[in-house]
């Protein structure tokens, strides 16, 4: 398969970003653009998590009741969620309806709190995670990489849930901690030149 497909404006995009329509928005101006905010860092994790086991285009198609349900993921907030809140989940039918994730999405709130007491911030102890070029893998041509991995074990360590290494490489893809557009991608010149400016 082809790294790149013509989308119905003649322009090259990375095969997934230019399959179906709904994707065209979120890969031409979010997915790899570095991401510096707190709430959106967790709300990318979160998601990612959330994701495991389904498609990107299930979670897309429902992140506007995520964010309404998760309080557009403000962790402050998602740390007090009690089990009522987990029981008001449950019945929403805008998002994923699995207990361990929705309760994992509230222990990672609490985590994500202690990270910003002793870092700073996520986006200061998740950009520690960056990779060197050495560790590059070719663009989407992988699921895990050694960074991940790497990754995914100190977050597990601080008892993070639902964030394996596969889970965690998505995340980086998405938070922009790597650049894998595809070459011959549009966007992938944008997202360099984004990273360029970035301040982690």
């Amino acid at each position: 398969m082809n790294a790149t497909i013509e989308g119905t404006d003649g322009k090259q995009r990375c095969h997934w970003g230019g399959s179906i329509p709904e994707f065209f928005d979120y890969h031409d101006t979010e997915w790899g653009f570095p991401e510096g905010d707190d709430y959106r860092l967790f709300e990318k994790l979160c998601l990612e998590s959330f994701q495991s086991g389904l498609s990107w285009r299930t979670i897309l198609a429902k992140r506007d009741s995520f964010r309404t349900a998760f309080l557009d993921f403000d962790f402050d907030q998602i740390a007090r969620f009690t089990e009522r809140d987990v029981d008001r989940l449950l019945k929403n039918e805008g998002i994923v309806r699995h207990r361990g994730k929705i309760e994992a999405a509230i222990n990672n709130a609490q985590r994500a709190q202690e990270c910003v007491r002793q870092h700073g911030s996520l986006k200061a102890f998740f950009w520690r995670y960056e990779p060197g070029p050495e560790q590059l893998a070719e663009p989407q041509t992988a699921s895990t990489t050694e960074t991940s991995v790497v990754l995914s074990k100190d977050l597990k360590k601080l008892g993070w849930k639902f964030v394996g290494p596969t889970t965690v490489y998505a995340f980086m893809q998405a938070a922009g901690l790597i650049n894998d557009h595809a070459e011959g991608c549009i966007v992938r010149s944008r997202v360099e030149a984004a990273r360029r400016k970035f301040r982690p």
